[in-house]
């Protein structure tokens, strides 16, 4: 992995590469013109383009705001110990049914918009 303090750009605060194979994934912090820290995650992928004959890079990225960092945790921990022993965590601990896929607890947490990530 690669640990790095960027300087550069105002909002660019803190990246992580981590290099898997093909693919590298960049985890970076950024903050809004109102100084609030988010997290991009972004997976870029090394295809080689026949028709143009050279390598060329798919990227893929996802913005996690903190108010969020709980529960993609808990979501992401729950994926993960499914592939590695095919149960949910949430089927291990629940003892009550599930209602349905709707979170009735769901609302805004911030008033960042996309024009505030530039």
């Amino acid at each position: 992995m690669d640990n790095s303090y960027s300087k550069g750009r105002r909002d660019d605060i803190y990246s992580q590469a981590i290099r898997a194979g093909r693919r590298t994934y960049f985890l970076d912090v950024k903050s809004t013109k109102s100084e609030e820290l988010y997290l991009t995650i972004t997976e870029s992928k090394r295809n080689f383009n026949n028709d143009l004959g050279k390598f060329q890079y798919e990227k893929h990225k996802l913005f996690l705001f903190k108010e969020d960092f709980e529960k993609f945790t808990d979501g992401l921990k729950d994926v993960i110990k499914f592939i590695e022993n095919g149960q949910s965590t949430d089927s291990l601990n629940s003892t009550e049914p599930e209602t349905d896929t709707e979170d009735k607890n769901l609302k805004i947490h911030s008033d960042i918009s996309f024009e505030d990530l530039d």
